[in-house]
């Protein structure tokens, strides 16, 4: 299991991305929009740097919803290769069989 600390701290990153993704995307459209003055460009430049680091998506990790674990994730799937290879050794992901030979 990970860290409750490192898992919360990851949730509200992604709770700030969805509230202020948008306008973070508006004001990065500004900026490189080239038909637009100049000041104003510099202007949104100046409104992104002030929005918290946390609102930027790459800041959010991806975790396995099942124990918290960052690395060896799978995207389908939602978790680690860890939680995936017991949960399907025991039958709980459909679709998934432990193959042997």
């Amino acid at each position: 299991m990970a860290k409750k600390s490192a898992v919360e701290k990851n949730n509200r990153r992604m709770r700030i991305v969805a509230a202020k993704g948008a306008r973070r995307d508006n004001l990065r459209a500004i900026m490189r929009d080239k038909s637009i003055s100049m000041e104003d460009r510099f202007a949104a430049s100046c409104k992104l740097a002030q929005e918290p680091r946390d609102s930027a998506r790459s800041r959010v990790r991806n975790r396995c919803l099942v124990t918290g674990r960052p690395r060896g994730y799978y995207r389908k799937l939602r978790m680690s290769r860890i939680a995936l290879r017991d949960l399907a050794s025991v039958g709980q992901v459909p679709g998934i069989v432990k193959s042997s030979w």
